[in-house]
């Protein structure tokens, strides 16, 4: 995972969601961290998009919280958390479903993906 490649945005709710693991005494950084922390996240629109979407935010708040309090807590590792295998997953196939966008709007707009050049 690059990054560079993220937005600002999305940069700092991985912070927050690292912050929020060490807080709570978690090794790794899971999805419910970094979905806790987008939805606590201030000028973020994945709490809208949820909320158009039908979600009900209370109810997925309150999961989410409950998940977090049955992970298992690390002592002694001195603040050190590191990226779990899900969460590591799911940010791979979201890059990756990203690029494909790309591509697939590239194709559609008449461009060359390989050269740059337009057909």
């Amino acid at each position: 995972m690059r990054m560079d490649k993220l937005t600002s945005k999305f940069q700092m709710a991985l912070a927050d969601a690292q912050s929020l693991a060490v807080g709570l005494d978690h090794q790794f950084i899971e999805p419910a961290h970094l979905m806790s922390a987008l939805l606590d996240q201030q000028g973020s629109s994945v709490r809208g998009l949820l909320a158009k979407s039908g979600v009900n935010i209370s109810l997925l708040r309150s999961q989410l919280g409950d998940m977090l309090d049955r992970m298992a807590k690390v002592e002694g590792t001195g603040g050190e958390v590191h990226i779990s295998n899900d969460l590591a997953k799911l940010l791979n196939l979201t890059q990756r479903s990203v690029y494909f966008e790309r591509v697939i709007c590239a194709r559609s707009d008449g461009q060359q993906i390989a050269t740059g050049t337009r057909t």
